[in-house]
C-alpha cells in the first residue's frame, strides 16, 4: 500500500512544508549564504587528481539481469527489494550499503517498446523510500516520485506499458528530503529499453560483454571503511574514491574491436568531463532518451548527475586505454570551480583489449529518425529561474501544485540559472529537445532526446517538450535540480497534466 501525502493544492495560500523538508532547507540557505560569503566549511575537497595512482586491480563488476516474469497476458513483472547490508569494497572490510535485491546498487532492468510492465516492490528499510524511474514515460501515480512513500515493510505495484525509443534509463530513491542519503548508501540501478529500430542496426548489444552498462559514482571512506558525506562543495557530498557498477579501481576486458558503453552519471553533486587518457575520438550514439539520427565523433562529452551517455569506443588489440573524467567546464570563476569539483582529474575505468578482437559491425553512418518538435507548435511557454535552493523564487511545497499542463500538448520551458553556482534541471515523463543554448543551436551531445541537462550559469536553455496522455489533476509530476543535495533542500516544482477542458 502507498503511503500518500494529501492531496496537492493550487493554491498560493498559507504552506505547511513538513518539518523534514523545513529542516533541509533551513540547514542548506544557511550553508548557501556561507558558501557566497566565502568561508564556508562546504569549500569543497581541493584539487583532486588520481592519475597514476589506481591500480585498476579489480575485474568490473557487471550488476545482474533483474529476472522477470511473463503472465498469459503479456505483463512482464519484475520484484525488486530495497535492503540494507553490508559490502566489502575493500577486501575484509565491511562497508554498511543498501541496495536493491543486493549489498549495494540494483539488478539492471530490461524492457522493450511495447511491453506492459509491472514492478512489485518491497521496502525491508528502516525507513520509508520511493523508486522513482528516471526518464520513463508513465502516468504520475506510477512514476515514484515523494508522493508515492513506501513505508517500511511495505509492497508497492506500480504497471505501465513501455511506449519510448530505446534508451539507457535508471531508477533511484526521491524521497523528501532524504534522496541524497539514500542514493549515497546505494539505492540506485540501470534501465535498458530496447525497440525494432535500435535491433536492426547491428550495434554492439551482448551485454556484460560489448554492450557495457557504466555507472559511475564518487564515494569517500571514514578510517573504518564507511561511507561519509562530510567533505562538501556548494553542489553537495565530494568523494575521493570513484565507484563503477559499485567496483573500486575497475578494469574491463575487452574482446571486441568496438565496445558500447552505457555512461550514467550516478553521483550525488559530481559533473564528469569523460574522455581517454589517449585523447581517442569514440562515437556519441545516444543520450539521455534515445538513439541519435548520427554517430557524432567527440574526444569528451559533460554529464551532470542524471544524465546518461551512450558512447561507442574503437579498440586495437593488446592495447589498454582509460577512461578518465577530465575537469569539466562548469561555467564557473577558477576559484569557485575548483570548490565543486571543477579542476578534478579521475582516472575512472581501464579498458583492457585482449590479444585477438571480434570484429563487431561497421557502426552505421545514420542510427534513428527523430522527429524534431516546432516552437511554432507549442501551445504554452513558461520561464524557470533557478536562484539559490529556489525554483521562480519558491522551495518546494508538496502541497502546492506549480503548473498545470495540457495532455499531448507541446511546450517551450526557457531555464535559467542565475547565480554564480552550479545546477542543473531534470523534467519527470517527458523527454525534451534542446532548441538553443543563450542565442546559439545546441551542441551535438545536446541534440538528441534529453531529460536532464547542465545549467552555465547565465546561459538561457530553451527546451521543448511534449507531454504524454496520462492525465491525473490529483497527481504530481516533478521538475528540479538533480544535485541531490539542492534537491533535498527544496530547489524542485511540481505540476500536472491534465485534460484540456480542465486547464
Amino acid at each position: 500500500m502507498n503511503v500518500l501525502t494529501s492531496t496537492p493544492q493550487r493554491s498560493s495560500g498559507a504552506r505547511h512544508p513538513l518539518a523534514t523538508r523545513l529542516t533541509v532547507a533551513l540547514a542548506a540557505l544557511a550553508a548557501l549564504t556561507i558558501a557566497l560569503a566565502g568561508c564556508s566549511g562546504d569549500r569543497g575537497a581541493g584539487v583532486i587528481n588520481t592519475v597514476g595512482t589506481v591500480d585498476f586491480s579489480n575485474p568490473l563488476l557487471i550488476p545482474p539481469l533483474a529476472p522477470s516474469t511473463v503472465a498469459a497476458d503479456g505483463t512482464r513483472s519484475f520484484d525488486l527489494t530495497a535492503q540494507a547490508d553490508t559490502t566489502q569494497f575493500t577486501p575484509g572490510v565491511d562497508t554498511e550499503t543498501w541496495g536493491y535485491d543486493q549489498g549495494f546498487l540494483g539488478p539492471t532492468l530490461v524492457m522493450d517498446r511495447g511491453e506492459h510492465v509491472q514492478m512489485n516492490v518491497t521496502n525491508t528499510l528502516a525507513e520509508a523510500t520511493t523508486v522513482h524511474w528516471h526518464g520513463m514515460r508513465l502516468p504520475a501515480r506510477m512514476d515514484g516520485g515523494p508522493h508515492q512513500l513506501l513505508a517500511p515493510d511495505a509492497s508497492w505495484h506500480p504497471d505501465w506499458t513501455i511506449d519510448q525509443p530505446a534508451s539507457t534509463l535508471w531508477y533511484h530513491p526521491h524521497v523528501s528530503g532524504q534522496t541524497e542519503h539514500q542514493v549515497e548508501m546505494g539505492l540506485a540501478g540501470m534501465i535498458i529499453l530496447h525497440d525494432d529500430a535500435e535491433r536492426a542496426l547491428d550495434l554492439p548489444s551482448t551485454y556484460g560483454v560489448d554492450d557495457i552498462p557504466v555507472m559511475v559514482q564518487d564515494r569517500r571512506f571514514d578510517e573504518n571503511g564507511q561511507m561519509v558525506t562530510d567533505v562538501r562543495g556548494f553542489i553537495g557530498p565530494l568523494g575521493d574514491q570513484m565507484l563503477v557498477n559499485g567496483t573500486v579501481d575497475p578494469f574491463l576486458d575487452v574482446t571486441t574491436d568496438v565496445v558500447r558503453l552505457r555512461l550514467l552519471n550516478a553521483s550525488a553533486s559530481r559533473v564528469y568531463n569523460f574522455a581517454f587518457n589517449d585523447e581517442r575520438s569514440f562515437d556519441l550514439i545516444g543520450t539521455d532518451g534515445g538513439l541519435l539520427r548520427s554517430p557524432a565523433p567527440m574526444t569528451g562529452i559533460r554529464l551532470s548527475p542524471g544524465e546518461r551517455a551512450e558512447v561507442l569506443v574503437r579498440m586495437v588489440p593488446g592495447e589498454t586505454v582509460t577512461l578518465r573524467s577530465t575537469p569539466p567546464d562548469l561555467g564557473l570563476k577558477p576559484t569557485v570551480s575548483e570548490q565543486n569539483a571543477g579542476a578534478d582529474t579521475l582516472d575512472v575505468l581501464e579498458l583492457r583489449a585482449a590479444g585477438t578482437l571480434t570484429a563487431e559491425a561497421v557502426t552505421p553512418s545514420s542510427l534513428v529518425p527523430m522527429q524534431k518538435l516546432s516552437a511554432s507548435d507549442a501551445s504554452q511557454k513558461r520561464s524557470f529561474v533557478l536562484n539559490g535552493y529556489n525554483i521562480n523564487n519558491k522551495l518546494m511545497d508538496m502541497g502546492r501544485i506549480d503548473e498545470t499542463v495540457e495532455a499531448n500538448s507541446t511546450e517551450v520551458w526557457t531555464v535559467e540559472n542565475t547565480m554564480p553556482m552550479p545546477h542543473n534541471f531534470h523534467v519527470h515523463a517527458v523527454q525534451f529537445q534542446v532548441l538553443r543554448v543563450g542565442s546559439a543551436p545546441p551542441p551535438p551531445e545536446l541534440a538528441g532526446w534529453k531529460d536532464t541537462i547542465y545549467l552555465e550559469p547565465g546561459v538561457r536553455y530553451e527546451l521543448i517538450m511534449q507531454f504524454g496522455p496520462y492525465t491525473d489533476p490529483n497527481s504530481p509530476y516533478m521538475y528540479h535540480c538533480h544535485l541531490l543535495a539542492h534537491e533535498d533542500a527544496g530547489m524542485m516544482g511540481q505540476f500536472v497534466v491534465v485534460k484540456p477542458e480542465t486547464q
